[in-house]
């Protein structure tokens, strides 16, 4: 399969983290991939993926109809450029200008939506354009990937995609080899629970230290962590004196960002993401999974998919800390035997369902089937 592939997406970050799965096996198919996206501190490392980097300057988190039209006429110029044989695209901006580009000069797109966003869970003028900007992008795309039968079933509903391009993913999947069980010792300090995710209060932080603080009543040496960005562009972040009042109060240490979230993982009990943001497929649940760790998240899109309630962790309600707090004194109160094998459960449904290698096998049939397409 020997093609020109374009991959875009709001952020360096999210290819690296995200994609290098499929851009090495893309580079192995004989495939020339580009990659059109932001420069920010990951850029550098999309060389070592075999990959060719075009830096795109997108505002995006932004609502400025003239800089949208600057974007869409970028993609244009770029594909007029480079003539991909197929465009990628993941996150809205992506998805919207450069799918309507790579129509307008008769290139496939694929599509990858992995979650909606605050603009679907608001009602409102920014949630119609979204719906209308997704509708008109979508049309001809050769297919639509879903992270979740929840969103998916929501385009259908709306008529933003119909359902010969809706194909479901099991999120951006798990290299299940990087991310072994790893088996931990029983510790006398008490249970360490922890949460990855941008530091947003949508992710369910605020409910996770309050809920922290109603564990701690009962147990005073169970421990709480916190591990993601903190100073992000976005509406609903956690200011950083408000993190800071938490620490100084000893209900939570927060740990930073890191590029390899495994000695974080392994360090915990027990992998909690109380997030009421529409996710996707949350990546942290993928990987606690695939290391054997139990899980608690929250009973919505894209979260419970990850957990069979009482099975290999607890799904709670939404923005409910007191709810949390009790699936959380449920994990306290295991055995040790208990919680591995709540752990052994959380792996095996990674093998099953969320193995990174169904999402690679998924997209490159999507490419072979829309080379033919091409041009």
């Amino acid at each position: 399969m020997r093609c020109k592939i374009l991959l875009s997406s709001n952020t360096s970050w999210s290819i690296v983290n995200f994609r290098s799965g499929l851009i090495r096996a893309l580079v192995k198919e004989g495939c020339d991939v580009v990659v059109a996206c932001p420069v920010d501190t990951y850029t550098e490392r999309l060389a070592r993926l075999g990959c060719r980097h075009i830096p795109l300057a997108m505002d995006n988190k932004g609502t400025n109809p003239f800089r949208d039209a600057v974007l869409f006429l970028r993609y244009l110029r770029l594909m007029r450029r480079e003539r991909p044989n197929v465009f990628f695209g993941w996150t809205i901006k992506p998805n919207v200008y450069g799918s309507l580009a790579a129509r307008g000069l008769t290139i496939p797109a694929i599509n990858n939506i992995a979650g909606l966003g605050v603009a679907f869970s608001r009602q409102g003028w920014l949630n119609r354009t979204v719906k209308l900007l997704y509708r008109v992008a979508l049309a001809r795309s050769a297919c639509v990937f879903f992270q979740n039968p929840d969103d998916r079933g929501l385009f259908l509903r709306s008529g933003l995609a119909h359902a010969a391009q809706a194909r479901l993913l099991p999120g951006s999947g798990v290299d299940l080899v990087r991310f072994a069980p790893a088996f931990s010792v029983p510790s006398e300090d008490g249970p360490v629970f922890i949460l990855i995710a941008r530091m947003l209060w949508d992710k369910g932080v605020g409910e996770y230290v309050e809920a922290a603080r109603q564990v701690r009543a009962r147990v005073p040496r169970a421990r709480f962590r916190l591990l993601g960005f903190l100073d992000v562009e976005n509406r609903s972040a956690i200011p950083r004196k408000t993190m800071e009042s938490w620490v100084r109060e000893g209900i939570a240490e927060y740990l930073g960002v890191t590029d390899d979230v495994r000695p974080h993982i392994a360090a915990a009990d027990c992998v909690v993401l109380p997030s009421y943001y529409p996710e996707g497929t949350p990546r942290s649940l993928l990987e606690g999974a695939a290391m054997g760790r139990p899980l608690i998240t929250t009973d919505t899109p894209g979260c419970r998919t990850v957990v069979d309630d009482g099975i290999n962790g607890w799904l709670c309600k939404a923005r409910d800390a007191g709810d949390l707090t009790g699936k959380m004194m449920r994990f306290v109160e295991l055995s040790q035997e208990q919680r591995a094998e709540m752990g052994r459960q959380s792996r095996l449904k990674a093998e099953r369902e969320f193995d990174e290698r169904l999402v690679i096998k998924s997209c490159l049939e999507a490419v072979r089937q829309a080379v033919p397409k091409a041009g």
